[in-house]
Order: structure tokens, then sequence, then C-alpha cells
């Protein structure tokens, strides 16, 4: 009798802790999917939901008119490098010092560094990149015929696919979890920055082998006729086809959804769109009328819609949230001869906004911003002040974590549209320069420095004297204030001090250094 009662305790015992696992599995994958949808060089006004009429955004638009769409949503830099390190990191770029990096250059992200994938692989998702990568692969010195380490997979990512730089960089080649795919080894790579390898022909000495003539920067390694920065030779099995990364980027991610599917997940897809080199596939060559920004854009916008079909078809768009942003504001003219200024017409990529890409006017860092959760979020529009920075606290928030990033704020009730109460404060950055956002105003210190970066023909926000700008009366920053407004102006400036650590004189004089 009593072997029969220990034998009916033991039996329940392993229900009861059976249905207990069953019960915590269950709130595991409750939890939503995270999918952070990353452009890269899309301007304010690049897309139709935010008033472009020369060109049309569909599927980006769903997003914004099914979600939560921010007027005042930011990179945390004008340039890709510093504002993708913010975004896993949480940790403002200046902080890291973090700028534009070379196709050979280390990681950036510390191993040891609490990341956006690392919190939520310790929350028990299963953590994927695909795309655009730029935060530097290795220790400094890479052998790109071994696997390379570190890099996605040492910071957090369970899977990785990415550029081994950026498409405009050598070595052209896809990296697949540290390794160069397809790479045959009887054909190792060989990579330089500093000098080019004897007989390899490149976009300066062979102009004749070249299909897109290139206008500053751009003129070494000739790949697929595309002249790049660096020098590269060997690695033929595993070059990349410009023509169709995107189909690559969106099939591999359109795989990752499908294959992790039965547990919550979080899929950053980094298109590479519409930086430069503009390769749109043949399907949407000449589509835009716009020539090959303007097409790449139409192309990126399609590798959304049909992402978002899948995530549909695979029953997954109730329990998925989107963050759907870029990583600083538009260029035109950068690095090749593309048509992309010449057949511009009526589109203004800035939108409303003065500067772009590089600068520290509104245009540089102010960017398409959109929170997207079928039946979670209501559509609206929200003016609160967001930064892509705020990510890693604010998702924190949302899956269980107690984890707080060094700068960013937990904005998970604005981000889900609970709550219309932004930031207060952020510092702008824009190649190593910064400036300060508070309430409506915008504060840039003196820097002088040239006014406008002429190979791309953007103003930089750079003035001997202080400008002090009020967004909600001047969006196109035409009227400084600094001389009438003395009091607002020391108000920018404290706050600037108490966040940089430094008064704006001592940081400019840092920066000029």
């Amino acid at each position: 009798m009593k072997g029969t009662l220990a034998g009916l305790f033991f039996a329940f015992l392993a229900i009861s802790c059976r249905d207990e696992k069953k019960t915590e599995a269950a709130s595991v994958i409750k939890r939503p999917n995270i999918v952070v949808i990353y452009m890269d060089d899309l301007g304010y006004g690049d897309v139709s939901f935010n008033g472009a009429t020369e060109i049309q955004t569909p599927n980006m638009d769903a997003l914004a008119n099914g979600g939560l769409r921010f007027t005042n949503g930011y990179a945390s830099s004008a340039t890709c490098t510093p504002s993708r390190y913010a975004l896993l990191t949480g940790q403002y770029p200046w902080r890291k010092n973090a700028q534009i990096l070379p196709g050979t250059a280390p990681l950036i992200i510390d191993t040891t560094q609490m990341t956006l994938p690392r919190m939520l692989k310790e929350q028990g998702y299963y953590t994927g990149i695909v795309g655009k990568w730029h935060l530097g692969l290795g220790n400094g010195s890479v052998n790109w015929n071994e696997r390379v380490s570190p890099g996605p997979n040492e910071v957090g990512f369970d899977e990785s696919y990415i550029l081994a730089a950026t498409q405009d960089r050598v070595p052209t080649v896809y990296m697949d979890n540290g390794h160069v795919a397809n790479l045959d080894l009887n054909d190792p790579i060989e990579v330089s920055y500093d000098k080019n390898f004897e007989g390899e022909p490149t976009g300066l000495e062979n102009p004749e082998l070249t299909t897109m003539k290139w206008k500053h920067g751009h003129n070494n390694s000739i790949v697929n006729g595309i002249p790049r920065i660096g020098f590269m030779k060997g690695g033929k099995s595993a070059l990349w086809n410009d023509i169709d990364m995107a189909d690559e980027f969106l099939n591999r991610a359109k795989k990752f959804i499908k294959t992790k599917r039965e547990n919550p997940f979080f899929l950053y897809y980094a298109l590479q769109q519409p930086h430069v080199p503009r390769t749109p596939h043949p399907r949407f060559e000449g589509k835009s009328g716009m020539g090959p920004r303007g097409d790449v854009i139409l192309e990126a916008d399609w590798c959304i819609g049909e992402f978002m079909k899948t995530l549909e078809k695979e029953g997954l768009l109730e329990n998925t949230l989107i963050v759907f942003s870029s990583d600083n504001g538009p260029v035109l003219n950068d690095g090749y001869f593309d048509f992309s200024r010449r057949k511009l017409g009526k589109h203004t990529p800035a939108g409303p906004l003065r500067g772009g890409k590089y600068s520290l006017f509104e245009a540089g860092a102010r960017v398409p911003f959109v929170t997207y959760w079928k039946g979670k979020i209501n559509p609206g529009v929200s003016n609160a002040l967001v930064c892509q920075v705020d990510l890693l606290s604010s998702l924190a928030n949302l899956v269980g974590s107690d984890e707080k990033s060094h700068d960013g704020e937990d904005l998970i009730d604005v981000f889900m549209g609970n709550s219309d109460q932004g930031r207060k404060e952020l510092i702008l950055e824009a190649t190593t320069r910064t400036a300060l956002r508070k309430g409506n105003w915008v504060m840039i210190p003196p820097y002088d420095l040239a006014p406008i970066n002429r190979e791309v023909n953007i103003e930089l926000g750079n003035d001997k004297t202080y400008q002090l700008y009020n967004l909600k009366d001047d969006i196109a920053q035409q009227n400084n204030l600094a001389a009438t407004h003395p009091d607002k102006l020391e108000e920018m400036k404290t706050a600037f001090e108490r966040i940089r650590g430094q008064s704006p004189n001592e940081v400019q004089q840092l920066e000029l250094k």
C-alpha cells in the first residue's frame, strides 16, 4: 500500500512538474516576436507616409498606417556605424567615439557588453541578423579564409548573415555566421585598404571596365563593373551579385522566421537600400522615374511587403512587434554618378527638414520611425520625442528583463501608444560633432568648420556662432534665435554640459583637434 501511495505521489509530482514546465514554456511562447526593419540612408521625406508625392511606398505605408508613426523619431547619429552602435547597445555613439568604419575595422562592440540581442537571448529569444552590419569584424587582423571572430555571433546573435563590410567596400562577400559564404579555399581572399594587388584593375586606372562611374572615393577594386573602396583579390566563387542582394537578404529573412516560428525570436533585418551603389534588380530598374535611388526605394518597399506576407502566412502578425526606421538621413550623390540629383524632380528626400546625412540639422538624424503590432498597437500618429537608443531599455521592459541601457530610456508605453510622454532631451550627433534637442528646441554649438560638404552638397550645420531653433514654429531651421533668446540658450548649454560632462566650448575644442 505504501509503495502504491508513494508511486501515486511521485506520479502526481511528475505530472505537476511537467505541467509547470508547460506553463513556463507557454509563458515564453506568448512573448512577442520582435523584428527591427532598418533602412540605410532613407530620408524622412523618402516615404509617402511622411508626405512624399513623387514616389509611393505602399508597404512601408501599411506599417505606418496600421501602426504608430512618430514625427519626432530619431536615429542617434547622422551616419551609419554610430547609429547602428547605439541601436544595439543603448549607448550614445559619441561615448565610444564610433565613426564610419573601413572594411577591415575590428568589432567596436565589446563582447562583454550588454546588447539588444543578448538581452533578448537571456529572456529565451532566438536571435538573428540579416543584412548590413558595419560594426566591424575580428580583432584588427582578419584572415577572410578562416572563421572571422568576434562578430555578431559574439555579441548576442544566434545567427548572422551579413555583408562583410558595406556594399561599396571590399570584400564584396556575404558572411554566414563568421564564414565567407561559398568560398573556394583554392582561391583565397586577400584584402587591403593601403595598396592594390599587382595586376588587379581599379576604377581609377581602368575606367573602361566599369559600368558604374565613380564620383569621389570609390575608385579602387572593380567587382561586377562597380569600383569600390579598398582593394581585393581572389574569392571569385564567393563574390555577391549586386542586383540580387535585396532578394538574397529577403529570402534569408523569410527563412529565419519560418524556421524559428515555434519560439519567440528577434530578427534584425537590415536592408542595404538606398545606400550606394544603388543596384536595383531589373524588375525595378526604371520603375520610379528617379533613377537608381528611387528604384531601390521601390525595391526595398516590395521586400518589406513580401516579408510581411510571410509573417501573415505563418500566422505571426498578431504576436510580432515590428520597429521600422532608418540609420540616418538622405544623401544623393554619395560616391557614384547615378543621376540621383538630376532625376529627383519635385521629390524632397528630407521632406520639410534641413540638411541630410552627415548633418547636425534635423534631416541628419530625424528619420522615418514606426512601431507596428497588429491588434496591440492602435493606428495613429505620435509627436513624442523618441530615439533608437531607447529600444534596448524599452524592449527589456516588454519582455520582463531588468536591463537598463546607459543612455536609453524605457519608453515602451510610448512605443505601444499608451503614452505621449517621450524623451525630454536628446543629444544629436554627426561625425563626432554633437548638438542638443530639448523639448521643441535645438541648440547647435559653434563649429568653425566648413558649412557644406561640397562632395555631397549637404549643409552640415556648422557655424562659428551658436545656433538655436524652435522646431515648433520653424521645422526648417531658418531662424536662428540664439541672439534674441539668451536665457533659453543658457538653459540649453547647461543641459548639454550635464549630459556630455563638458561644456559646449570644451566639446568643440576637443572635436576640432
